[in-house]
């Protein structure tokens, strides 16, 4: 085997030291194929160039390595943390990876000023002045950083359990989930109010800081602290009973009530676990799927699935690592999760697991993270159910994605028969779509959307503004768009082609090219691709079919074939129908984010020094929109209510 092998390669591995470290292989073009870990770099990386791996993907993996970079590290837990961080940045193709660029949602509860020691809610002054969103914290859905000057509970799985939590804190504490904007302007409750899931802060129907008690019972509550917070509001009450304030004992009365009732739903009565989050792992048919459930305040807030890539590689790479103890391709897949996920994701200090985890992982996470975790294999009483659900919903979620991949393959197959592609490999098969979209002629706007390896790369996504042609003209705005996308790579292609070498890898045309439309755009993508010198038949229109009726479309060609109707129940059909409905919603989407833009005010009318939100507010109202202030003259802008003269003309010439 090692003689395949540069020999500065193989002087680099015997001159490798005795010590702990990471290592990455790289093949010719640079490409990391494979980061691994070693508590010795001479040993471990020694055995892959010593041992003869024949015809294995082991083998074909080693045959390609050219170069190898080394680091050495001061021990196990160091070598751990950093091959992780490496997978996660590097994305090695013969290395177990997860891949999730979503962050996590949280409750958000805004900062407000601390309720003061020695006065009770019940002594609270009543002030005649306008309330002010400050004094009123606020509990809203977030994603994103963190401030410091805000509380933020979490993280959830999903939005629809951030959602959940946000209609408990409304049912039980009545706090306000609406703007401050919004609560500025309020002159009379809204109907959130009327129907009990506010106390109406914003007219005056509760002081501050008889507010700001029901926000500390929240926070306790959203921390696991629900018995307390039941208890105090129970003292409450009674203390307003023995002083005849009936009015107010009733109302923390239904409070209690509300929060009983939650208690018995979601069953946490009984649960001493505050924060734990539950790993199962199930593989099965060469794919592999990690259930994550999270418990937070001692509530099962929901669970999530990850789908992990390479694993059969992986997993065969991990069989020549010496110091790997005889473990299961689930163990392997879940510690892998466990160790890059937590990188970057608050772990709490109990983790329940399906697979055992070695204790050096843990060790690792702990001198990253700071938080000393234990990792709980064949737990009992709640976390055994807790551990159930979640293999339950392991097993269920892989055997949903084993279904939906083997249905995209056929889908695939269908398509390259129906359409006689020839390919080889129909993972390879690559489709782009583009799509038109505009409104009312205005903000014209191109995507392009791609489908390959069965399925679609949101990655490769892109949208064109489309400028300098006559507002609505969507012919005219798929020449551009065709235009823009392909003439770069024809020129490559022509380039390759003159000097006889081969094209490079990003230098490929799609295998088929979707727009959506019949013989009119079909016609317009002819003409961009004859004068780019390309192959006519790659293009093919979705022409809508009688009454624009879905599974009526018909296939249009460029090449001069006849149109072909596939038939509403093809496979091929549904396949070439969700890559145009997927590249219409991405058109769709766009167009909605600009306008959207455009009705608050756009970045133009932000950046310009002295227009905060209600000036821009104003200015936006008196004009109609941006496209409004722009037409304005300085003395127009000068008429509006709070701009002066040396403002107008500052805005006047931003605009202009």
């Amino acid at each position: 085997m090692s003689e395949t092998h540069p020999e500065e390669l193989l002087r680099e591995v015997a001159a490798l030291p005795s010590l702990p470290g990471v290592y990455r292989y790289f093949d010719a073009e640079g490409q990391v194929l494979y980061v691994g870990k070693a508590i010795s770099l001479k040993k471990r990386v020694s055995s892959y160039f010593q041992k003869n791996h024949g015809g294995t993907r082991i083998g074909h993996m080693v045959s390609k390595i050219v170069r190898m970079e080394t680091t050495v590290v001061r021990s196990e837990a160091e070598a751990l943390l950093l091959e992780n961080n490496l997978i996660k940045t590097l994305n090695p193709k013969y290395n177990i990876l997860f891949r999730d660029d979503k962050s996590y949602p949280y409750l958000k509860m805004t900062c407000t000023p601390p309720v003061p020691k020695n006065m009770a809610p019940a002594e609270s002054p009543v002030s005649a002045r306008a309330p002010q969103p400050v004094e009123f914290a606020r509990v809203s859905y977030y994603r994103g950083a963190v401030e410091k000057k805000h509380r933020y509970f979490g993280p959830y799985p999903s939005a629809w359990a951030v959602k959940e939590a946000i209609l408990l804190m409304q049912k039980v504490f009545r706090l306000r989930t609406c703007e401050d904007s919004i609560f500025a302007n309020r002159t009379r409750p809204c109907l959130l109010y009327q129907i009990k899931r506010c106390s109406g802060p914003c007219v005056g129907h509760i002081q501050p800081l008889d507010y700001a008690q029901d926000v500390a019972n929240a926070e306790r509550f959203l921390r696991g602290e629900a018995q307390d917070v039941m208890r105090g509001l129970e003292t409450r009450m009674m203390a307003h009973a023995d002083k005849l304030e009936f009015e107010k004992a009733a109302e923390l009365r239904n409070q209690v009530a509300a929060l009983s009732n939650v208690l018995h739903q979601q069953s946490v009565d009984n649960v001493s676990d505050r924060d734990v989050d539950i790993l199962a792992v199930k593989v099965q048919g060469g794919k592999a799927c990690v259930n994550l459930a999270m418990v937070r305040g001692g509530r099962h807030l929901g669970d999530r699935p990850y789908f992990p890539v390479h694993v059969e590689d992986a997993s065969l790479m991990e069989t020549v690592e010496e110091s790997m103890r005889a473990s299961s391709v689930e163990a392997q897949v879940l510690e892998a999760f466990i160790a890059q996920h937590y990188l970057q994701v608050p772990m709490p200090s109990v983790l329940v697991v399906s697979e055992p985890v070695s204790k050096a992982l843990m060790q690792a996470l702990a001198e990253q993270t700071g938080v000393k975790a234990s990792a709980v294999h064949q737990p009992r009483e709640q976390r055994r159910a807790w551990l159930d659900m979640a293999q339950t919903n392991a097993a269920l979620q892989l055997a949903r994605l084993l279904s939906e991949e083997g249905s995209q393959q056929a889908r695939t197959r269908a398509l390259a028969d129906a359409l006689d592609l020839a390919m080889d490999n129909l993972d390879d098969l690559r489709i782009e779509c583009f799509d038109i979209s505009h409104t009312a002629g205005e903000a014209t706007q191109a995507s392009c959307v791609v489908f390959q390896q069965h399925k679609m790369q949101n990655a490769e996504y892109r949208r064109f503004n489309i400028d300098g042609i006559t507002g609505g003209d969507d012919y005219a705005a798929m020449r551009q768009v065709l235009t823009r996308r392909y003439s770069k790579l024809a020129e490559a292609l022509r380039e390759a082609k003159h000097s006889g070498s081969a094209p490079t890898g990003s230098a490929r045309l799609p295998d088929l090219v979707l727009v959506d439309g019949g013989k009119g755009q079909v016609s317009m993508a002819k003409e961009v691709f004859q004068t780019l010198g390309l192959d006519l038949s790659l293009i093919v229109g979705v022409e809508k079919g009688e009454g624009r009726k879905v599974g009526l479309e018909e296939l249009v060609f460029a090449d001069g074939r006849d149109k072909v109707y596939l038939g509403a129940d093809s496979a091929a059909l549904m396949l070439v129908a969700q890559i145009r409905d997927e590249a219409h919603r991405f058109a769709i989407t766009g167009m909605r984010a600009a306008r959207a833009k455009v009705r608050t005010g756009g970045s133009k009318l932000e950046e310009i020094p002295g227009i905060g939100p209600k000036r821009r507010a104003r200015l936006l109202q008196r004009f109609g929109g941006v496209r409004g202030v722009e037409q304005a003259s300085a003395q127009d802008i000068a008429s509006v209510d709070g701009i002066s003269r040396e403002l107008a003309e500052e805005i006047y010439r931003a605009l202009h």
